[in-house]
């Protein structure tokens, strides 16, 4: 993450149907920034993540990587972005080690597991569990560390600690804080006041358009906001 980074959202839109649920987002993000995006339930929050994760294909428009195509090299995209949907993207009949392999060679898992990523998110504790026998918190601990295998420098997370105890949202919060120390851009859609701390910025995504929101710590007016 040593280079200098600038992520260009420009124009993007989308459209479903009749339903144009983007319009034209515009978002400039600088390294080290975490980006949090608001919004009422189908306002469009996880759809504009599935675009700049490249799962979802824009109507229009263009995001930019240091003045270079995302949309028009999707290579590079797979390398510079992690994801982690809402869902749980892991095979449920195998262990966590077993997911983890579909994403690490075995000598870099070693070591993730014991000084790295993978022992600050606490994966080490769960990690011969299979993941039909999983809590929450622990598919999501293990989504977030197959998401950041390639230590990607932008990472997408779609309510990443909905649902989750307190401790567990406290240790994911606390490594998203170091990730994003680190120069890593952060990409959250939440609710959640933790997460809301992390946030340098906020916009809400309402009627498709993405709108800054400053947020004072009263949650009744985030909820009148949306």
């Amino acid at each position: 993450m040593g280079v200098k980074m600038k992520l260009e959202i420009i124009n993007v839109k989308k459209r479903f149907g009749k339903n144009q649920v983007l319009r034209d987002i515009n978002l400039t993000v600088e390294q080290g920034e975490c980006i949090g995006i608001l919004g009422a339930n189908g306002s469009g929050k996880s759809t504009l993540l599935t675009i700049l994760a490249g799962i979802l294909k824009a109507g229009g428009g263009e995001i930019l990587l240091n003045g270079e195509s995302l949309f028009k090299n999707p290579s590079l995209r797979s390398k510079v972005v992690g994801y982690v949907p809402q869902g749980t993207p892991l095979i449920e009949e195998l262990t966590a080690y077993d997911n983890l392999l579909l994403w690490y060679d075995k000598k870099d898992l070693k070591r993730e597991l014991k000084v790295g990523i993978l022992k600050l998110l606490g994966i080490d504790e769960f990690i011969k569990l299979p993941v039909k026998k999983m809590s929450g918190g622990m598919k999501k601990r293990l989504s977030i560390g197959c998401a950041v295998a390639k230590k990607p420098p932008i990472l997408l997370l779609d309510e990443p600690t909905a649902a989750l105890d307190l401790a567990c949202k406290r240790d994911i919060a606390q490594y998203l804080k170091n990730y994003k120390s680190q120069g890593g851009i952060l990409f959250l859609t939440t609710h959640d006041p933790l997460e809301l701390g992390l946030c340098d910025r906020l916009y809400i995504i309402k009627n498709g358009v993405l709108n800054p929101f400053e947020f004072n710590g009263d949650l009744q007016y985030l909820v009148e906001s949306l």
